[in-house]
């Protein structure tokens, strides 16, 4: 059962993102490599984990915690395996692919975070698989969105956005847990408005996007 919960949002979040693929459905091969490619990030952003525990025994902190430790880590492996997964590929042929792909490739890494946080000897069990459906693996990609945005907006406008596939969704993904890490009961309602901000400019990323498909080279 638990197994399931863990599995369950990542795959309903797959299934929203596809829908959202209106004009050319990327194929399955790609989309499996991209939830694999996430699947892969969760190793190596463990790894840095470890290295930076280890190099910074002493840094501790919220604001550390959540924009260092976590988004900066989690974010920029995520963005170094998209880019080498699809920028050059011949798939990226609209510029809704980049939020599809980048999309799959958060929530395949949202997928084995979930069940290490749901299987936890002391922090897992229903409640936390309930609350991580709710709001941690949803948000992972809606971060990914988030980067595939600027991925594409990068790739098809020739433009120098490419720092923006990084720190847009590092700023995203930081305060989100910067907010939840605060033990303040006024923080608690930032945080809800910051996961609704969140899922309102994915809405609004998805809508440009559409209307950039004209811009296909």
């Amino acid at each position: 059962m638990l197994f399931f919960l863990a599995g369950a949002p990542v795959w309903a979040g797959l299934c929203c993102l596809y829908s959202k693929d209106r004009y050319h459905k990327e194929p399955w091969g790609m989309l499996l490599w991209s939830v694999v490619y996430g699947l892969f990030s969760t190793f190596v952003i463990y790894g840095l984990g470890v290295w930076l525990k280890r190099t910074f025994p002493h840094a501790e902190g919220p604001f550390y915690t959540a924009f260092i430790a976590a988004s900066a880590v989690e974010e920029g492996t995520k963005l170094l395996f998209l880019y080498f997964l699809i920028y050059h590929n011949r798939h990226f042929d609209e510029p809704i692919d980049g939020a599809i792909y980048s999309g799959f490739l958060s929530l395949g890494f949202a997928w084995l975070e979930n069940i290490a946080y749901v299987f936890h000897f002391s922090l897992g069990g229903v409640e936390t698989a309930l609350s991580r459906a709710i709001l941690s693996v949803p948000c992972h990609g809606l971060f990914g969105v988030e980067m595939g945005y600027w991925l594409a907006k990068t790739h098809f406008q020739k433009k120098a956005y490419f720092l923006l596939c990084f720190l847009a969704p590092w700023a995203l993904h930081g305060f989100y847990n910067y907010f939840l890490f605060l033990e303040n009961p006024i923080f608690r309602l930032v945080y809800m408005g910051w996961v609704i901000f969140c899922w309102i400019l994915a809405k609004y990323r998805l809508k440009i996007l559409y209307n950039m498909k004209n811009l296909r080279q």
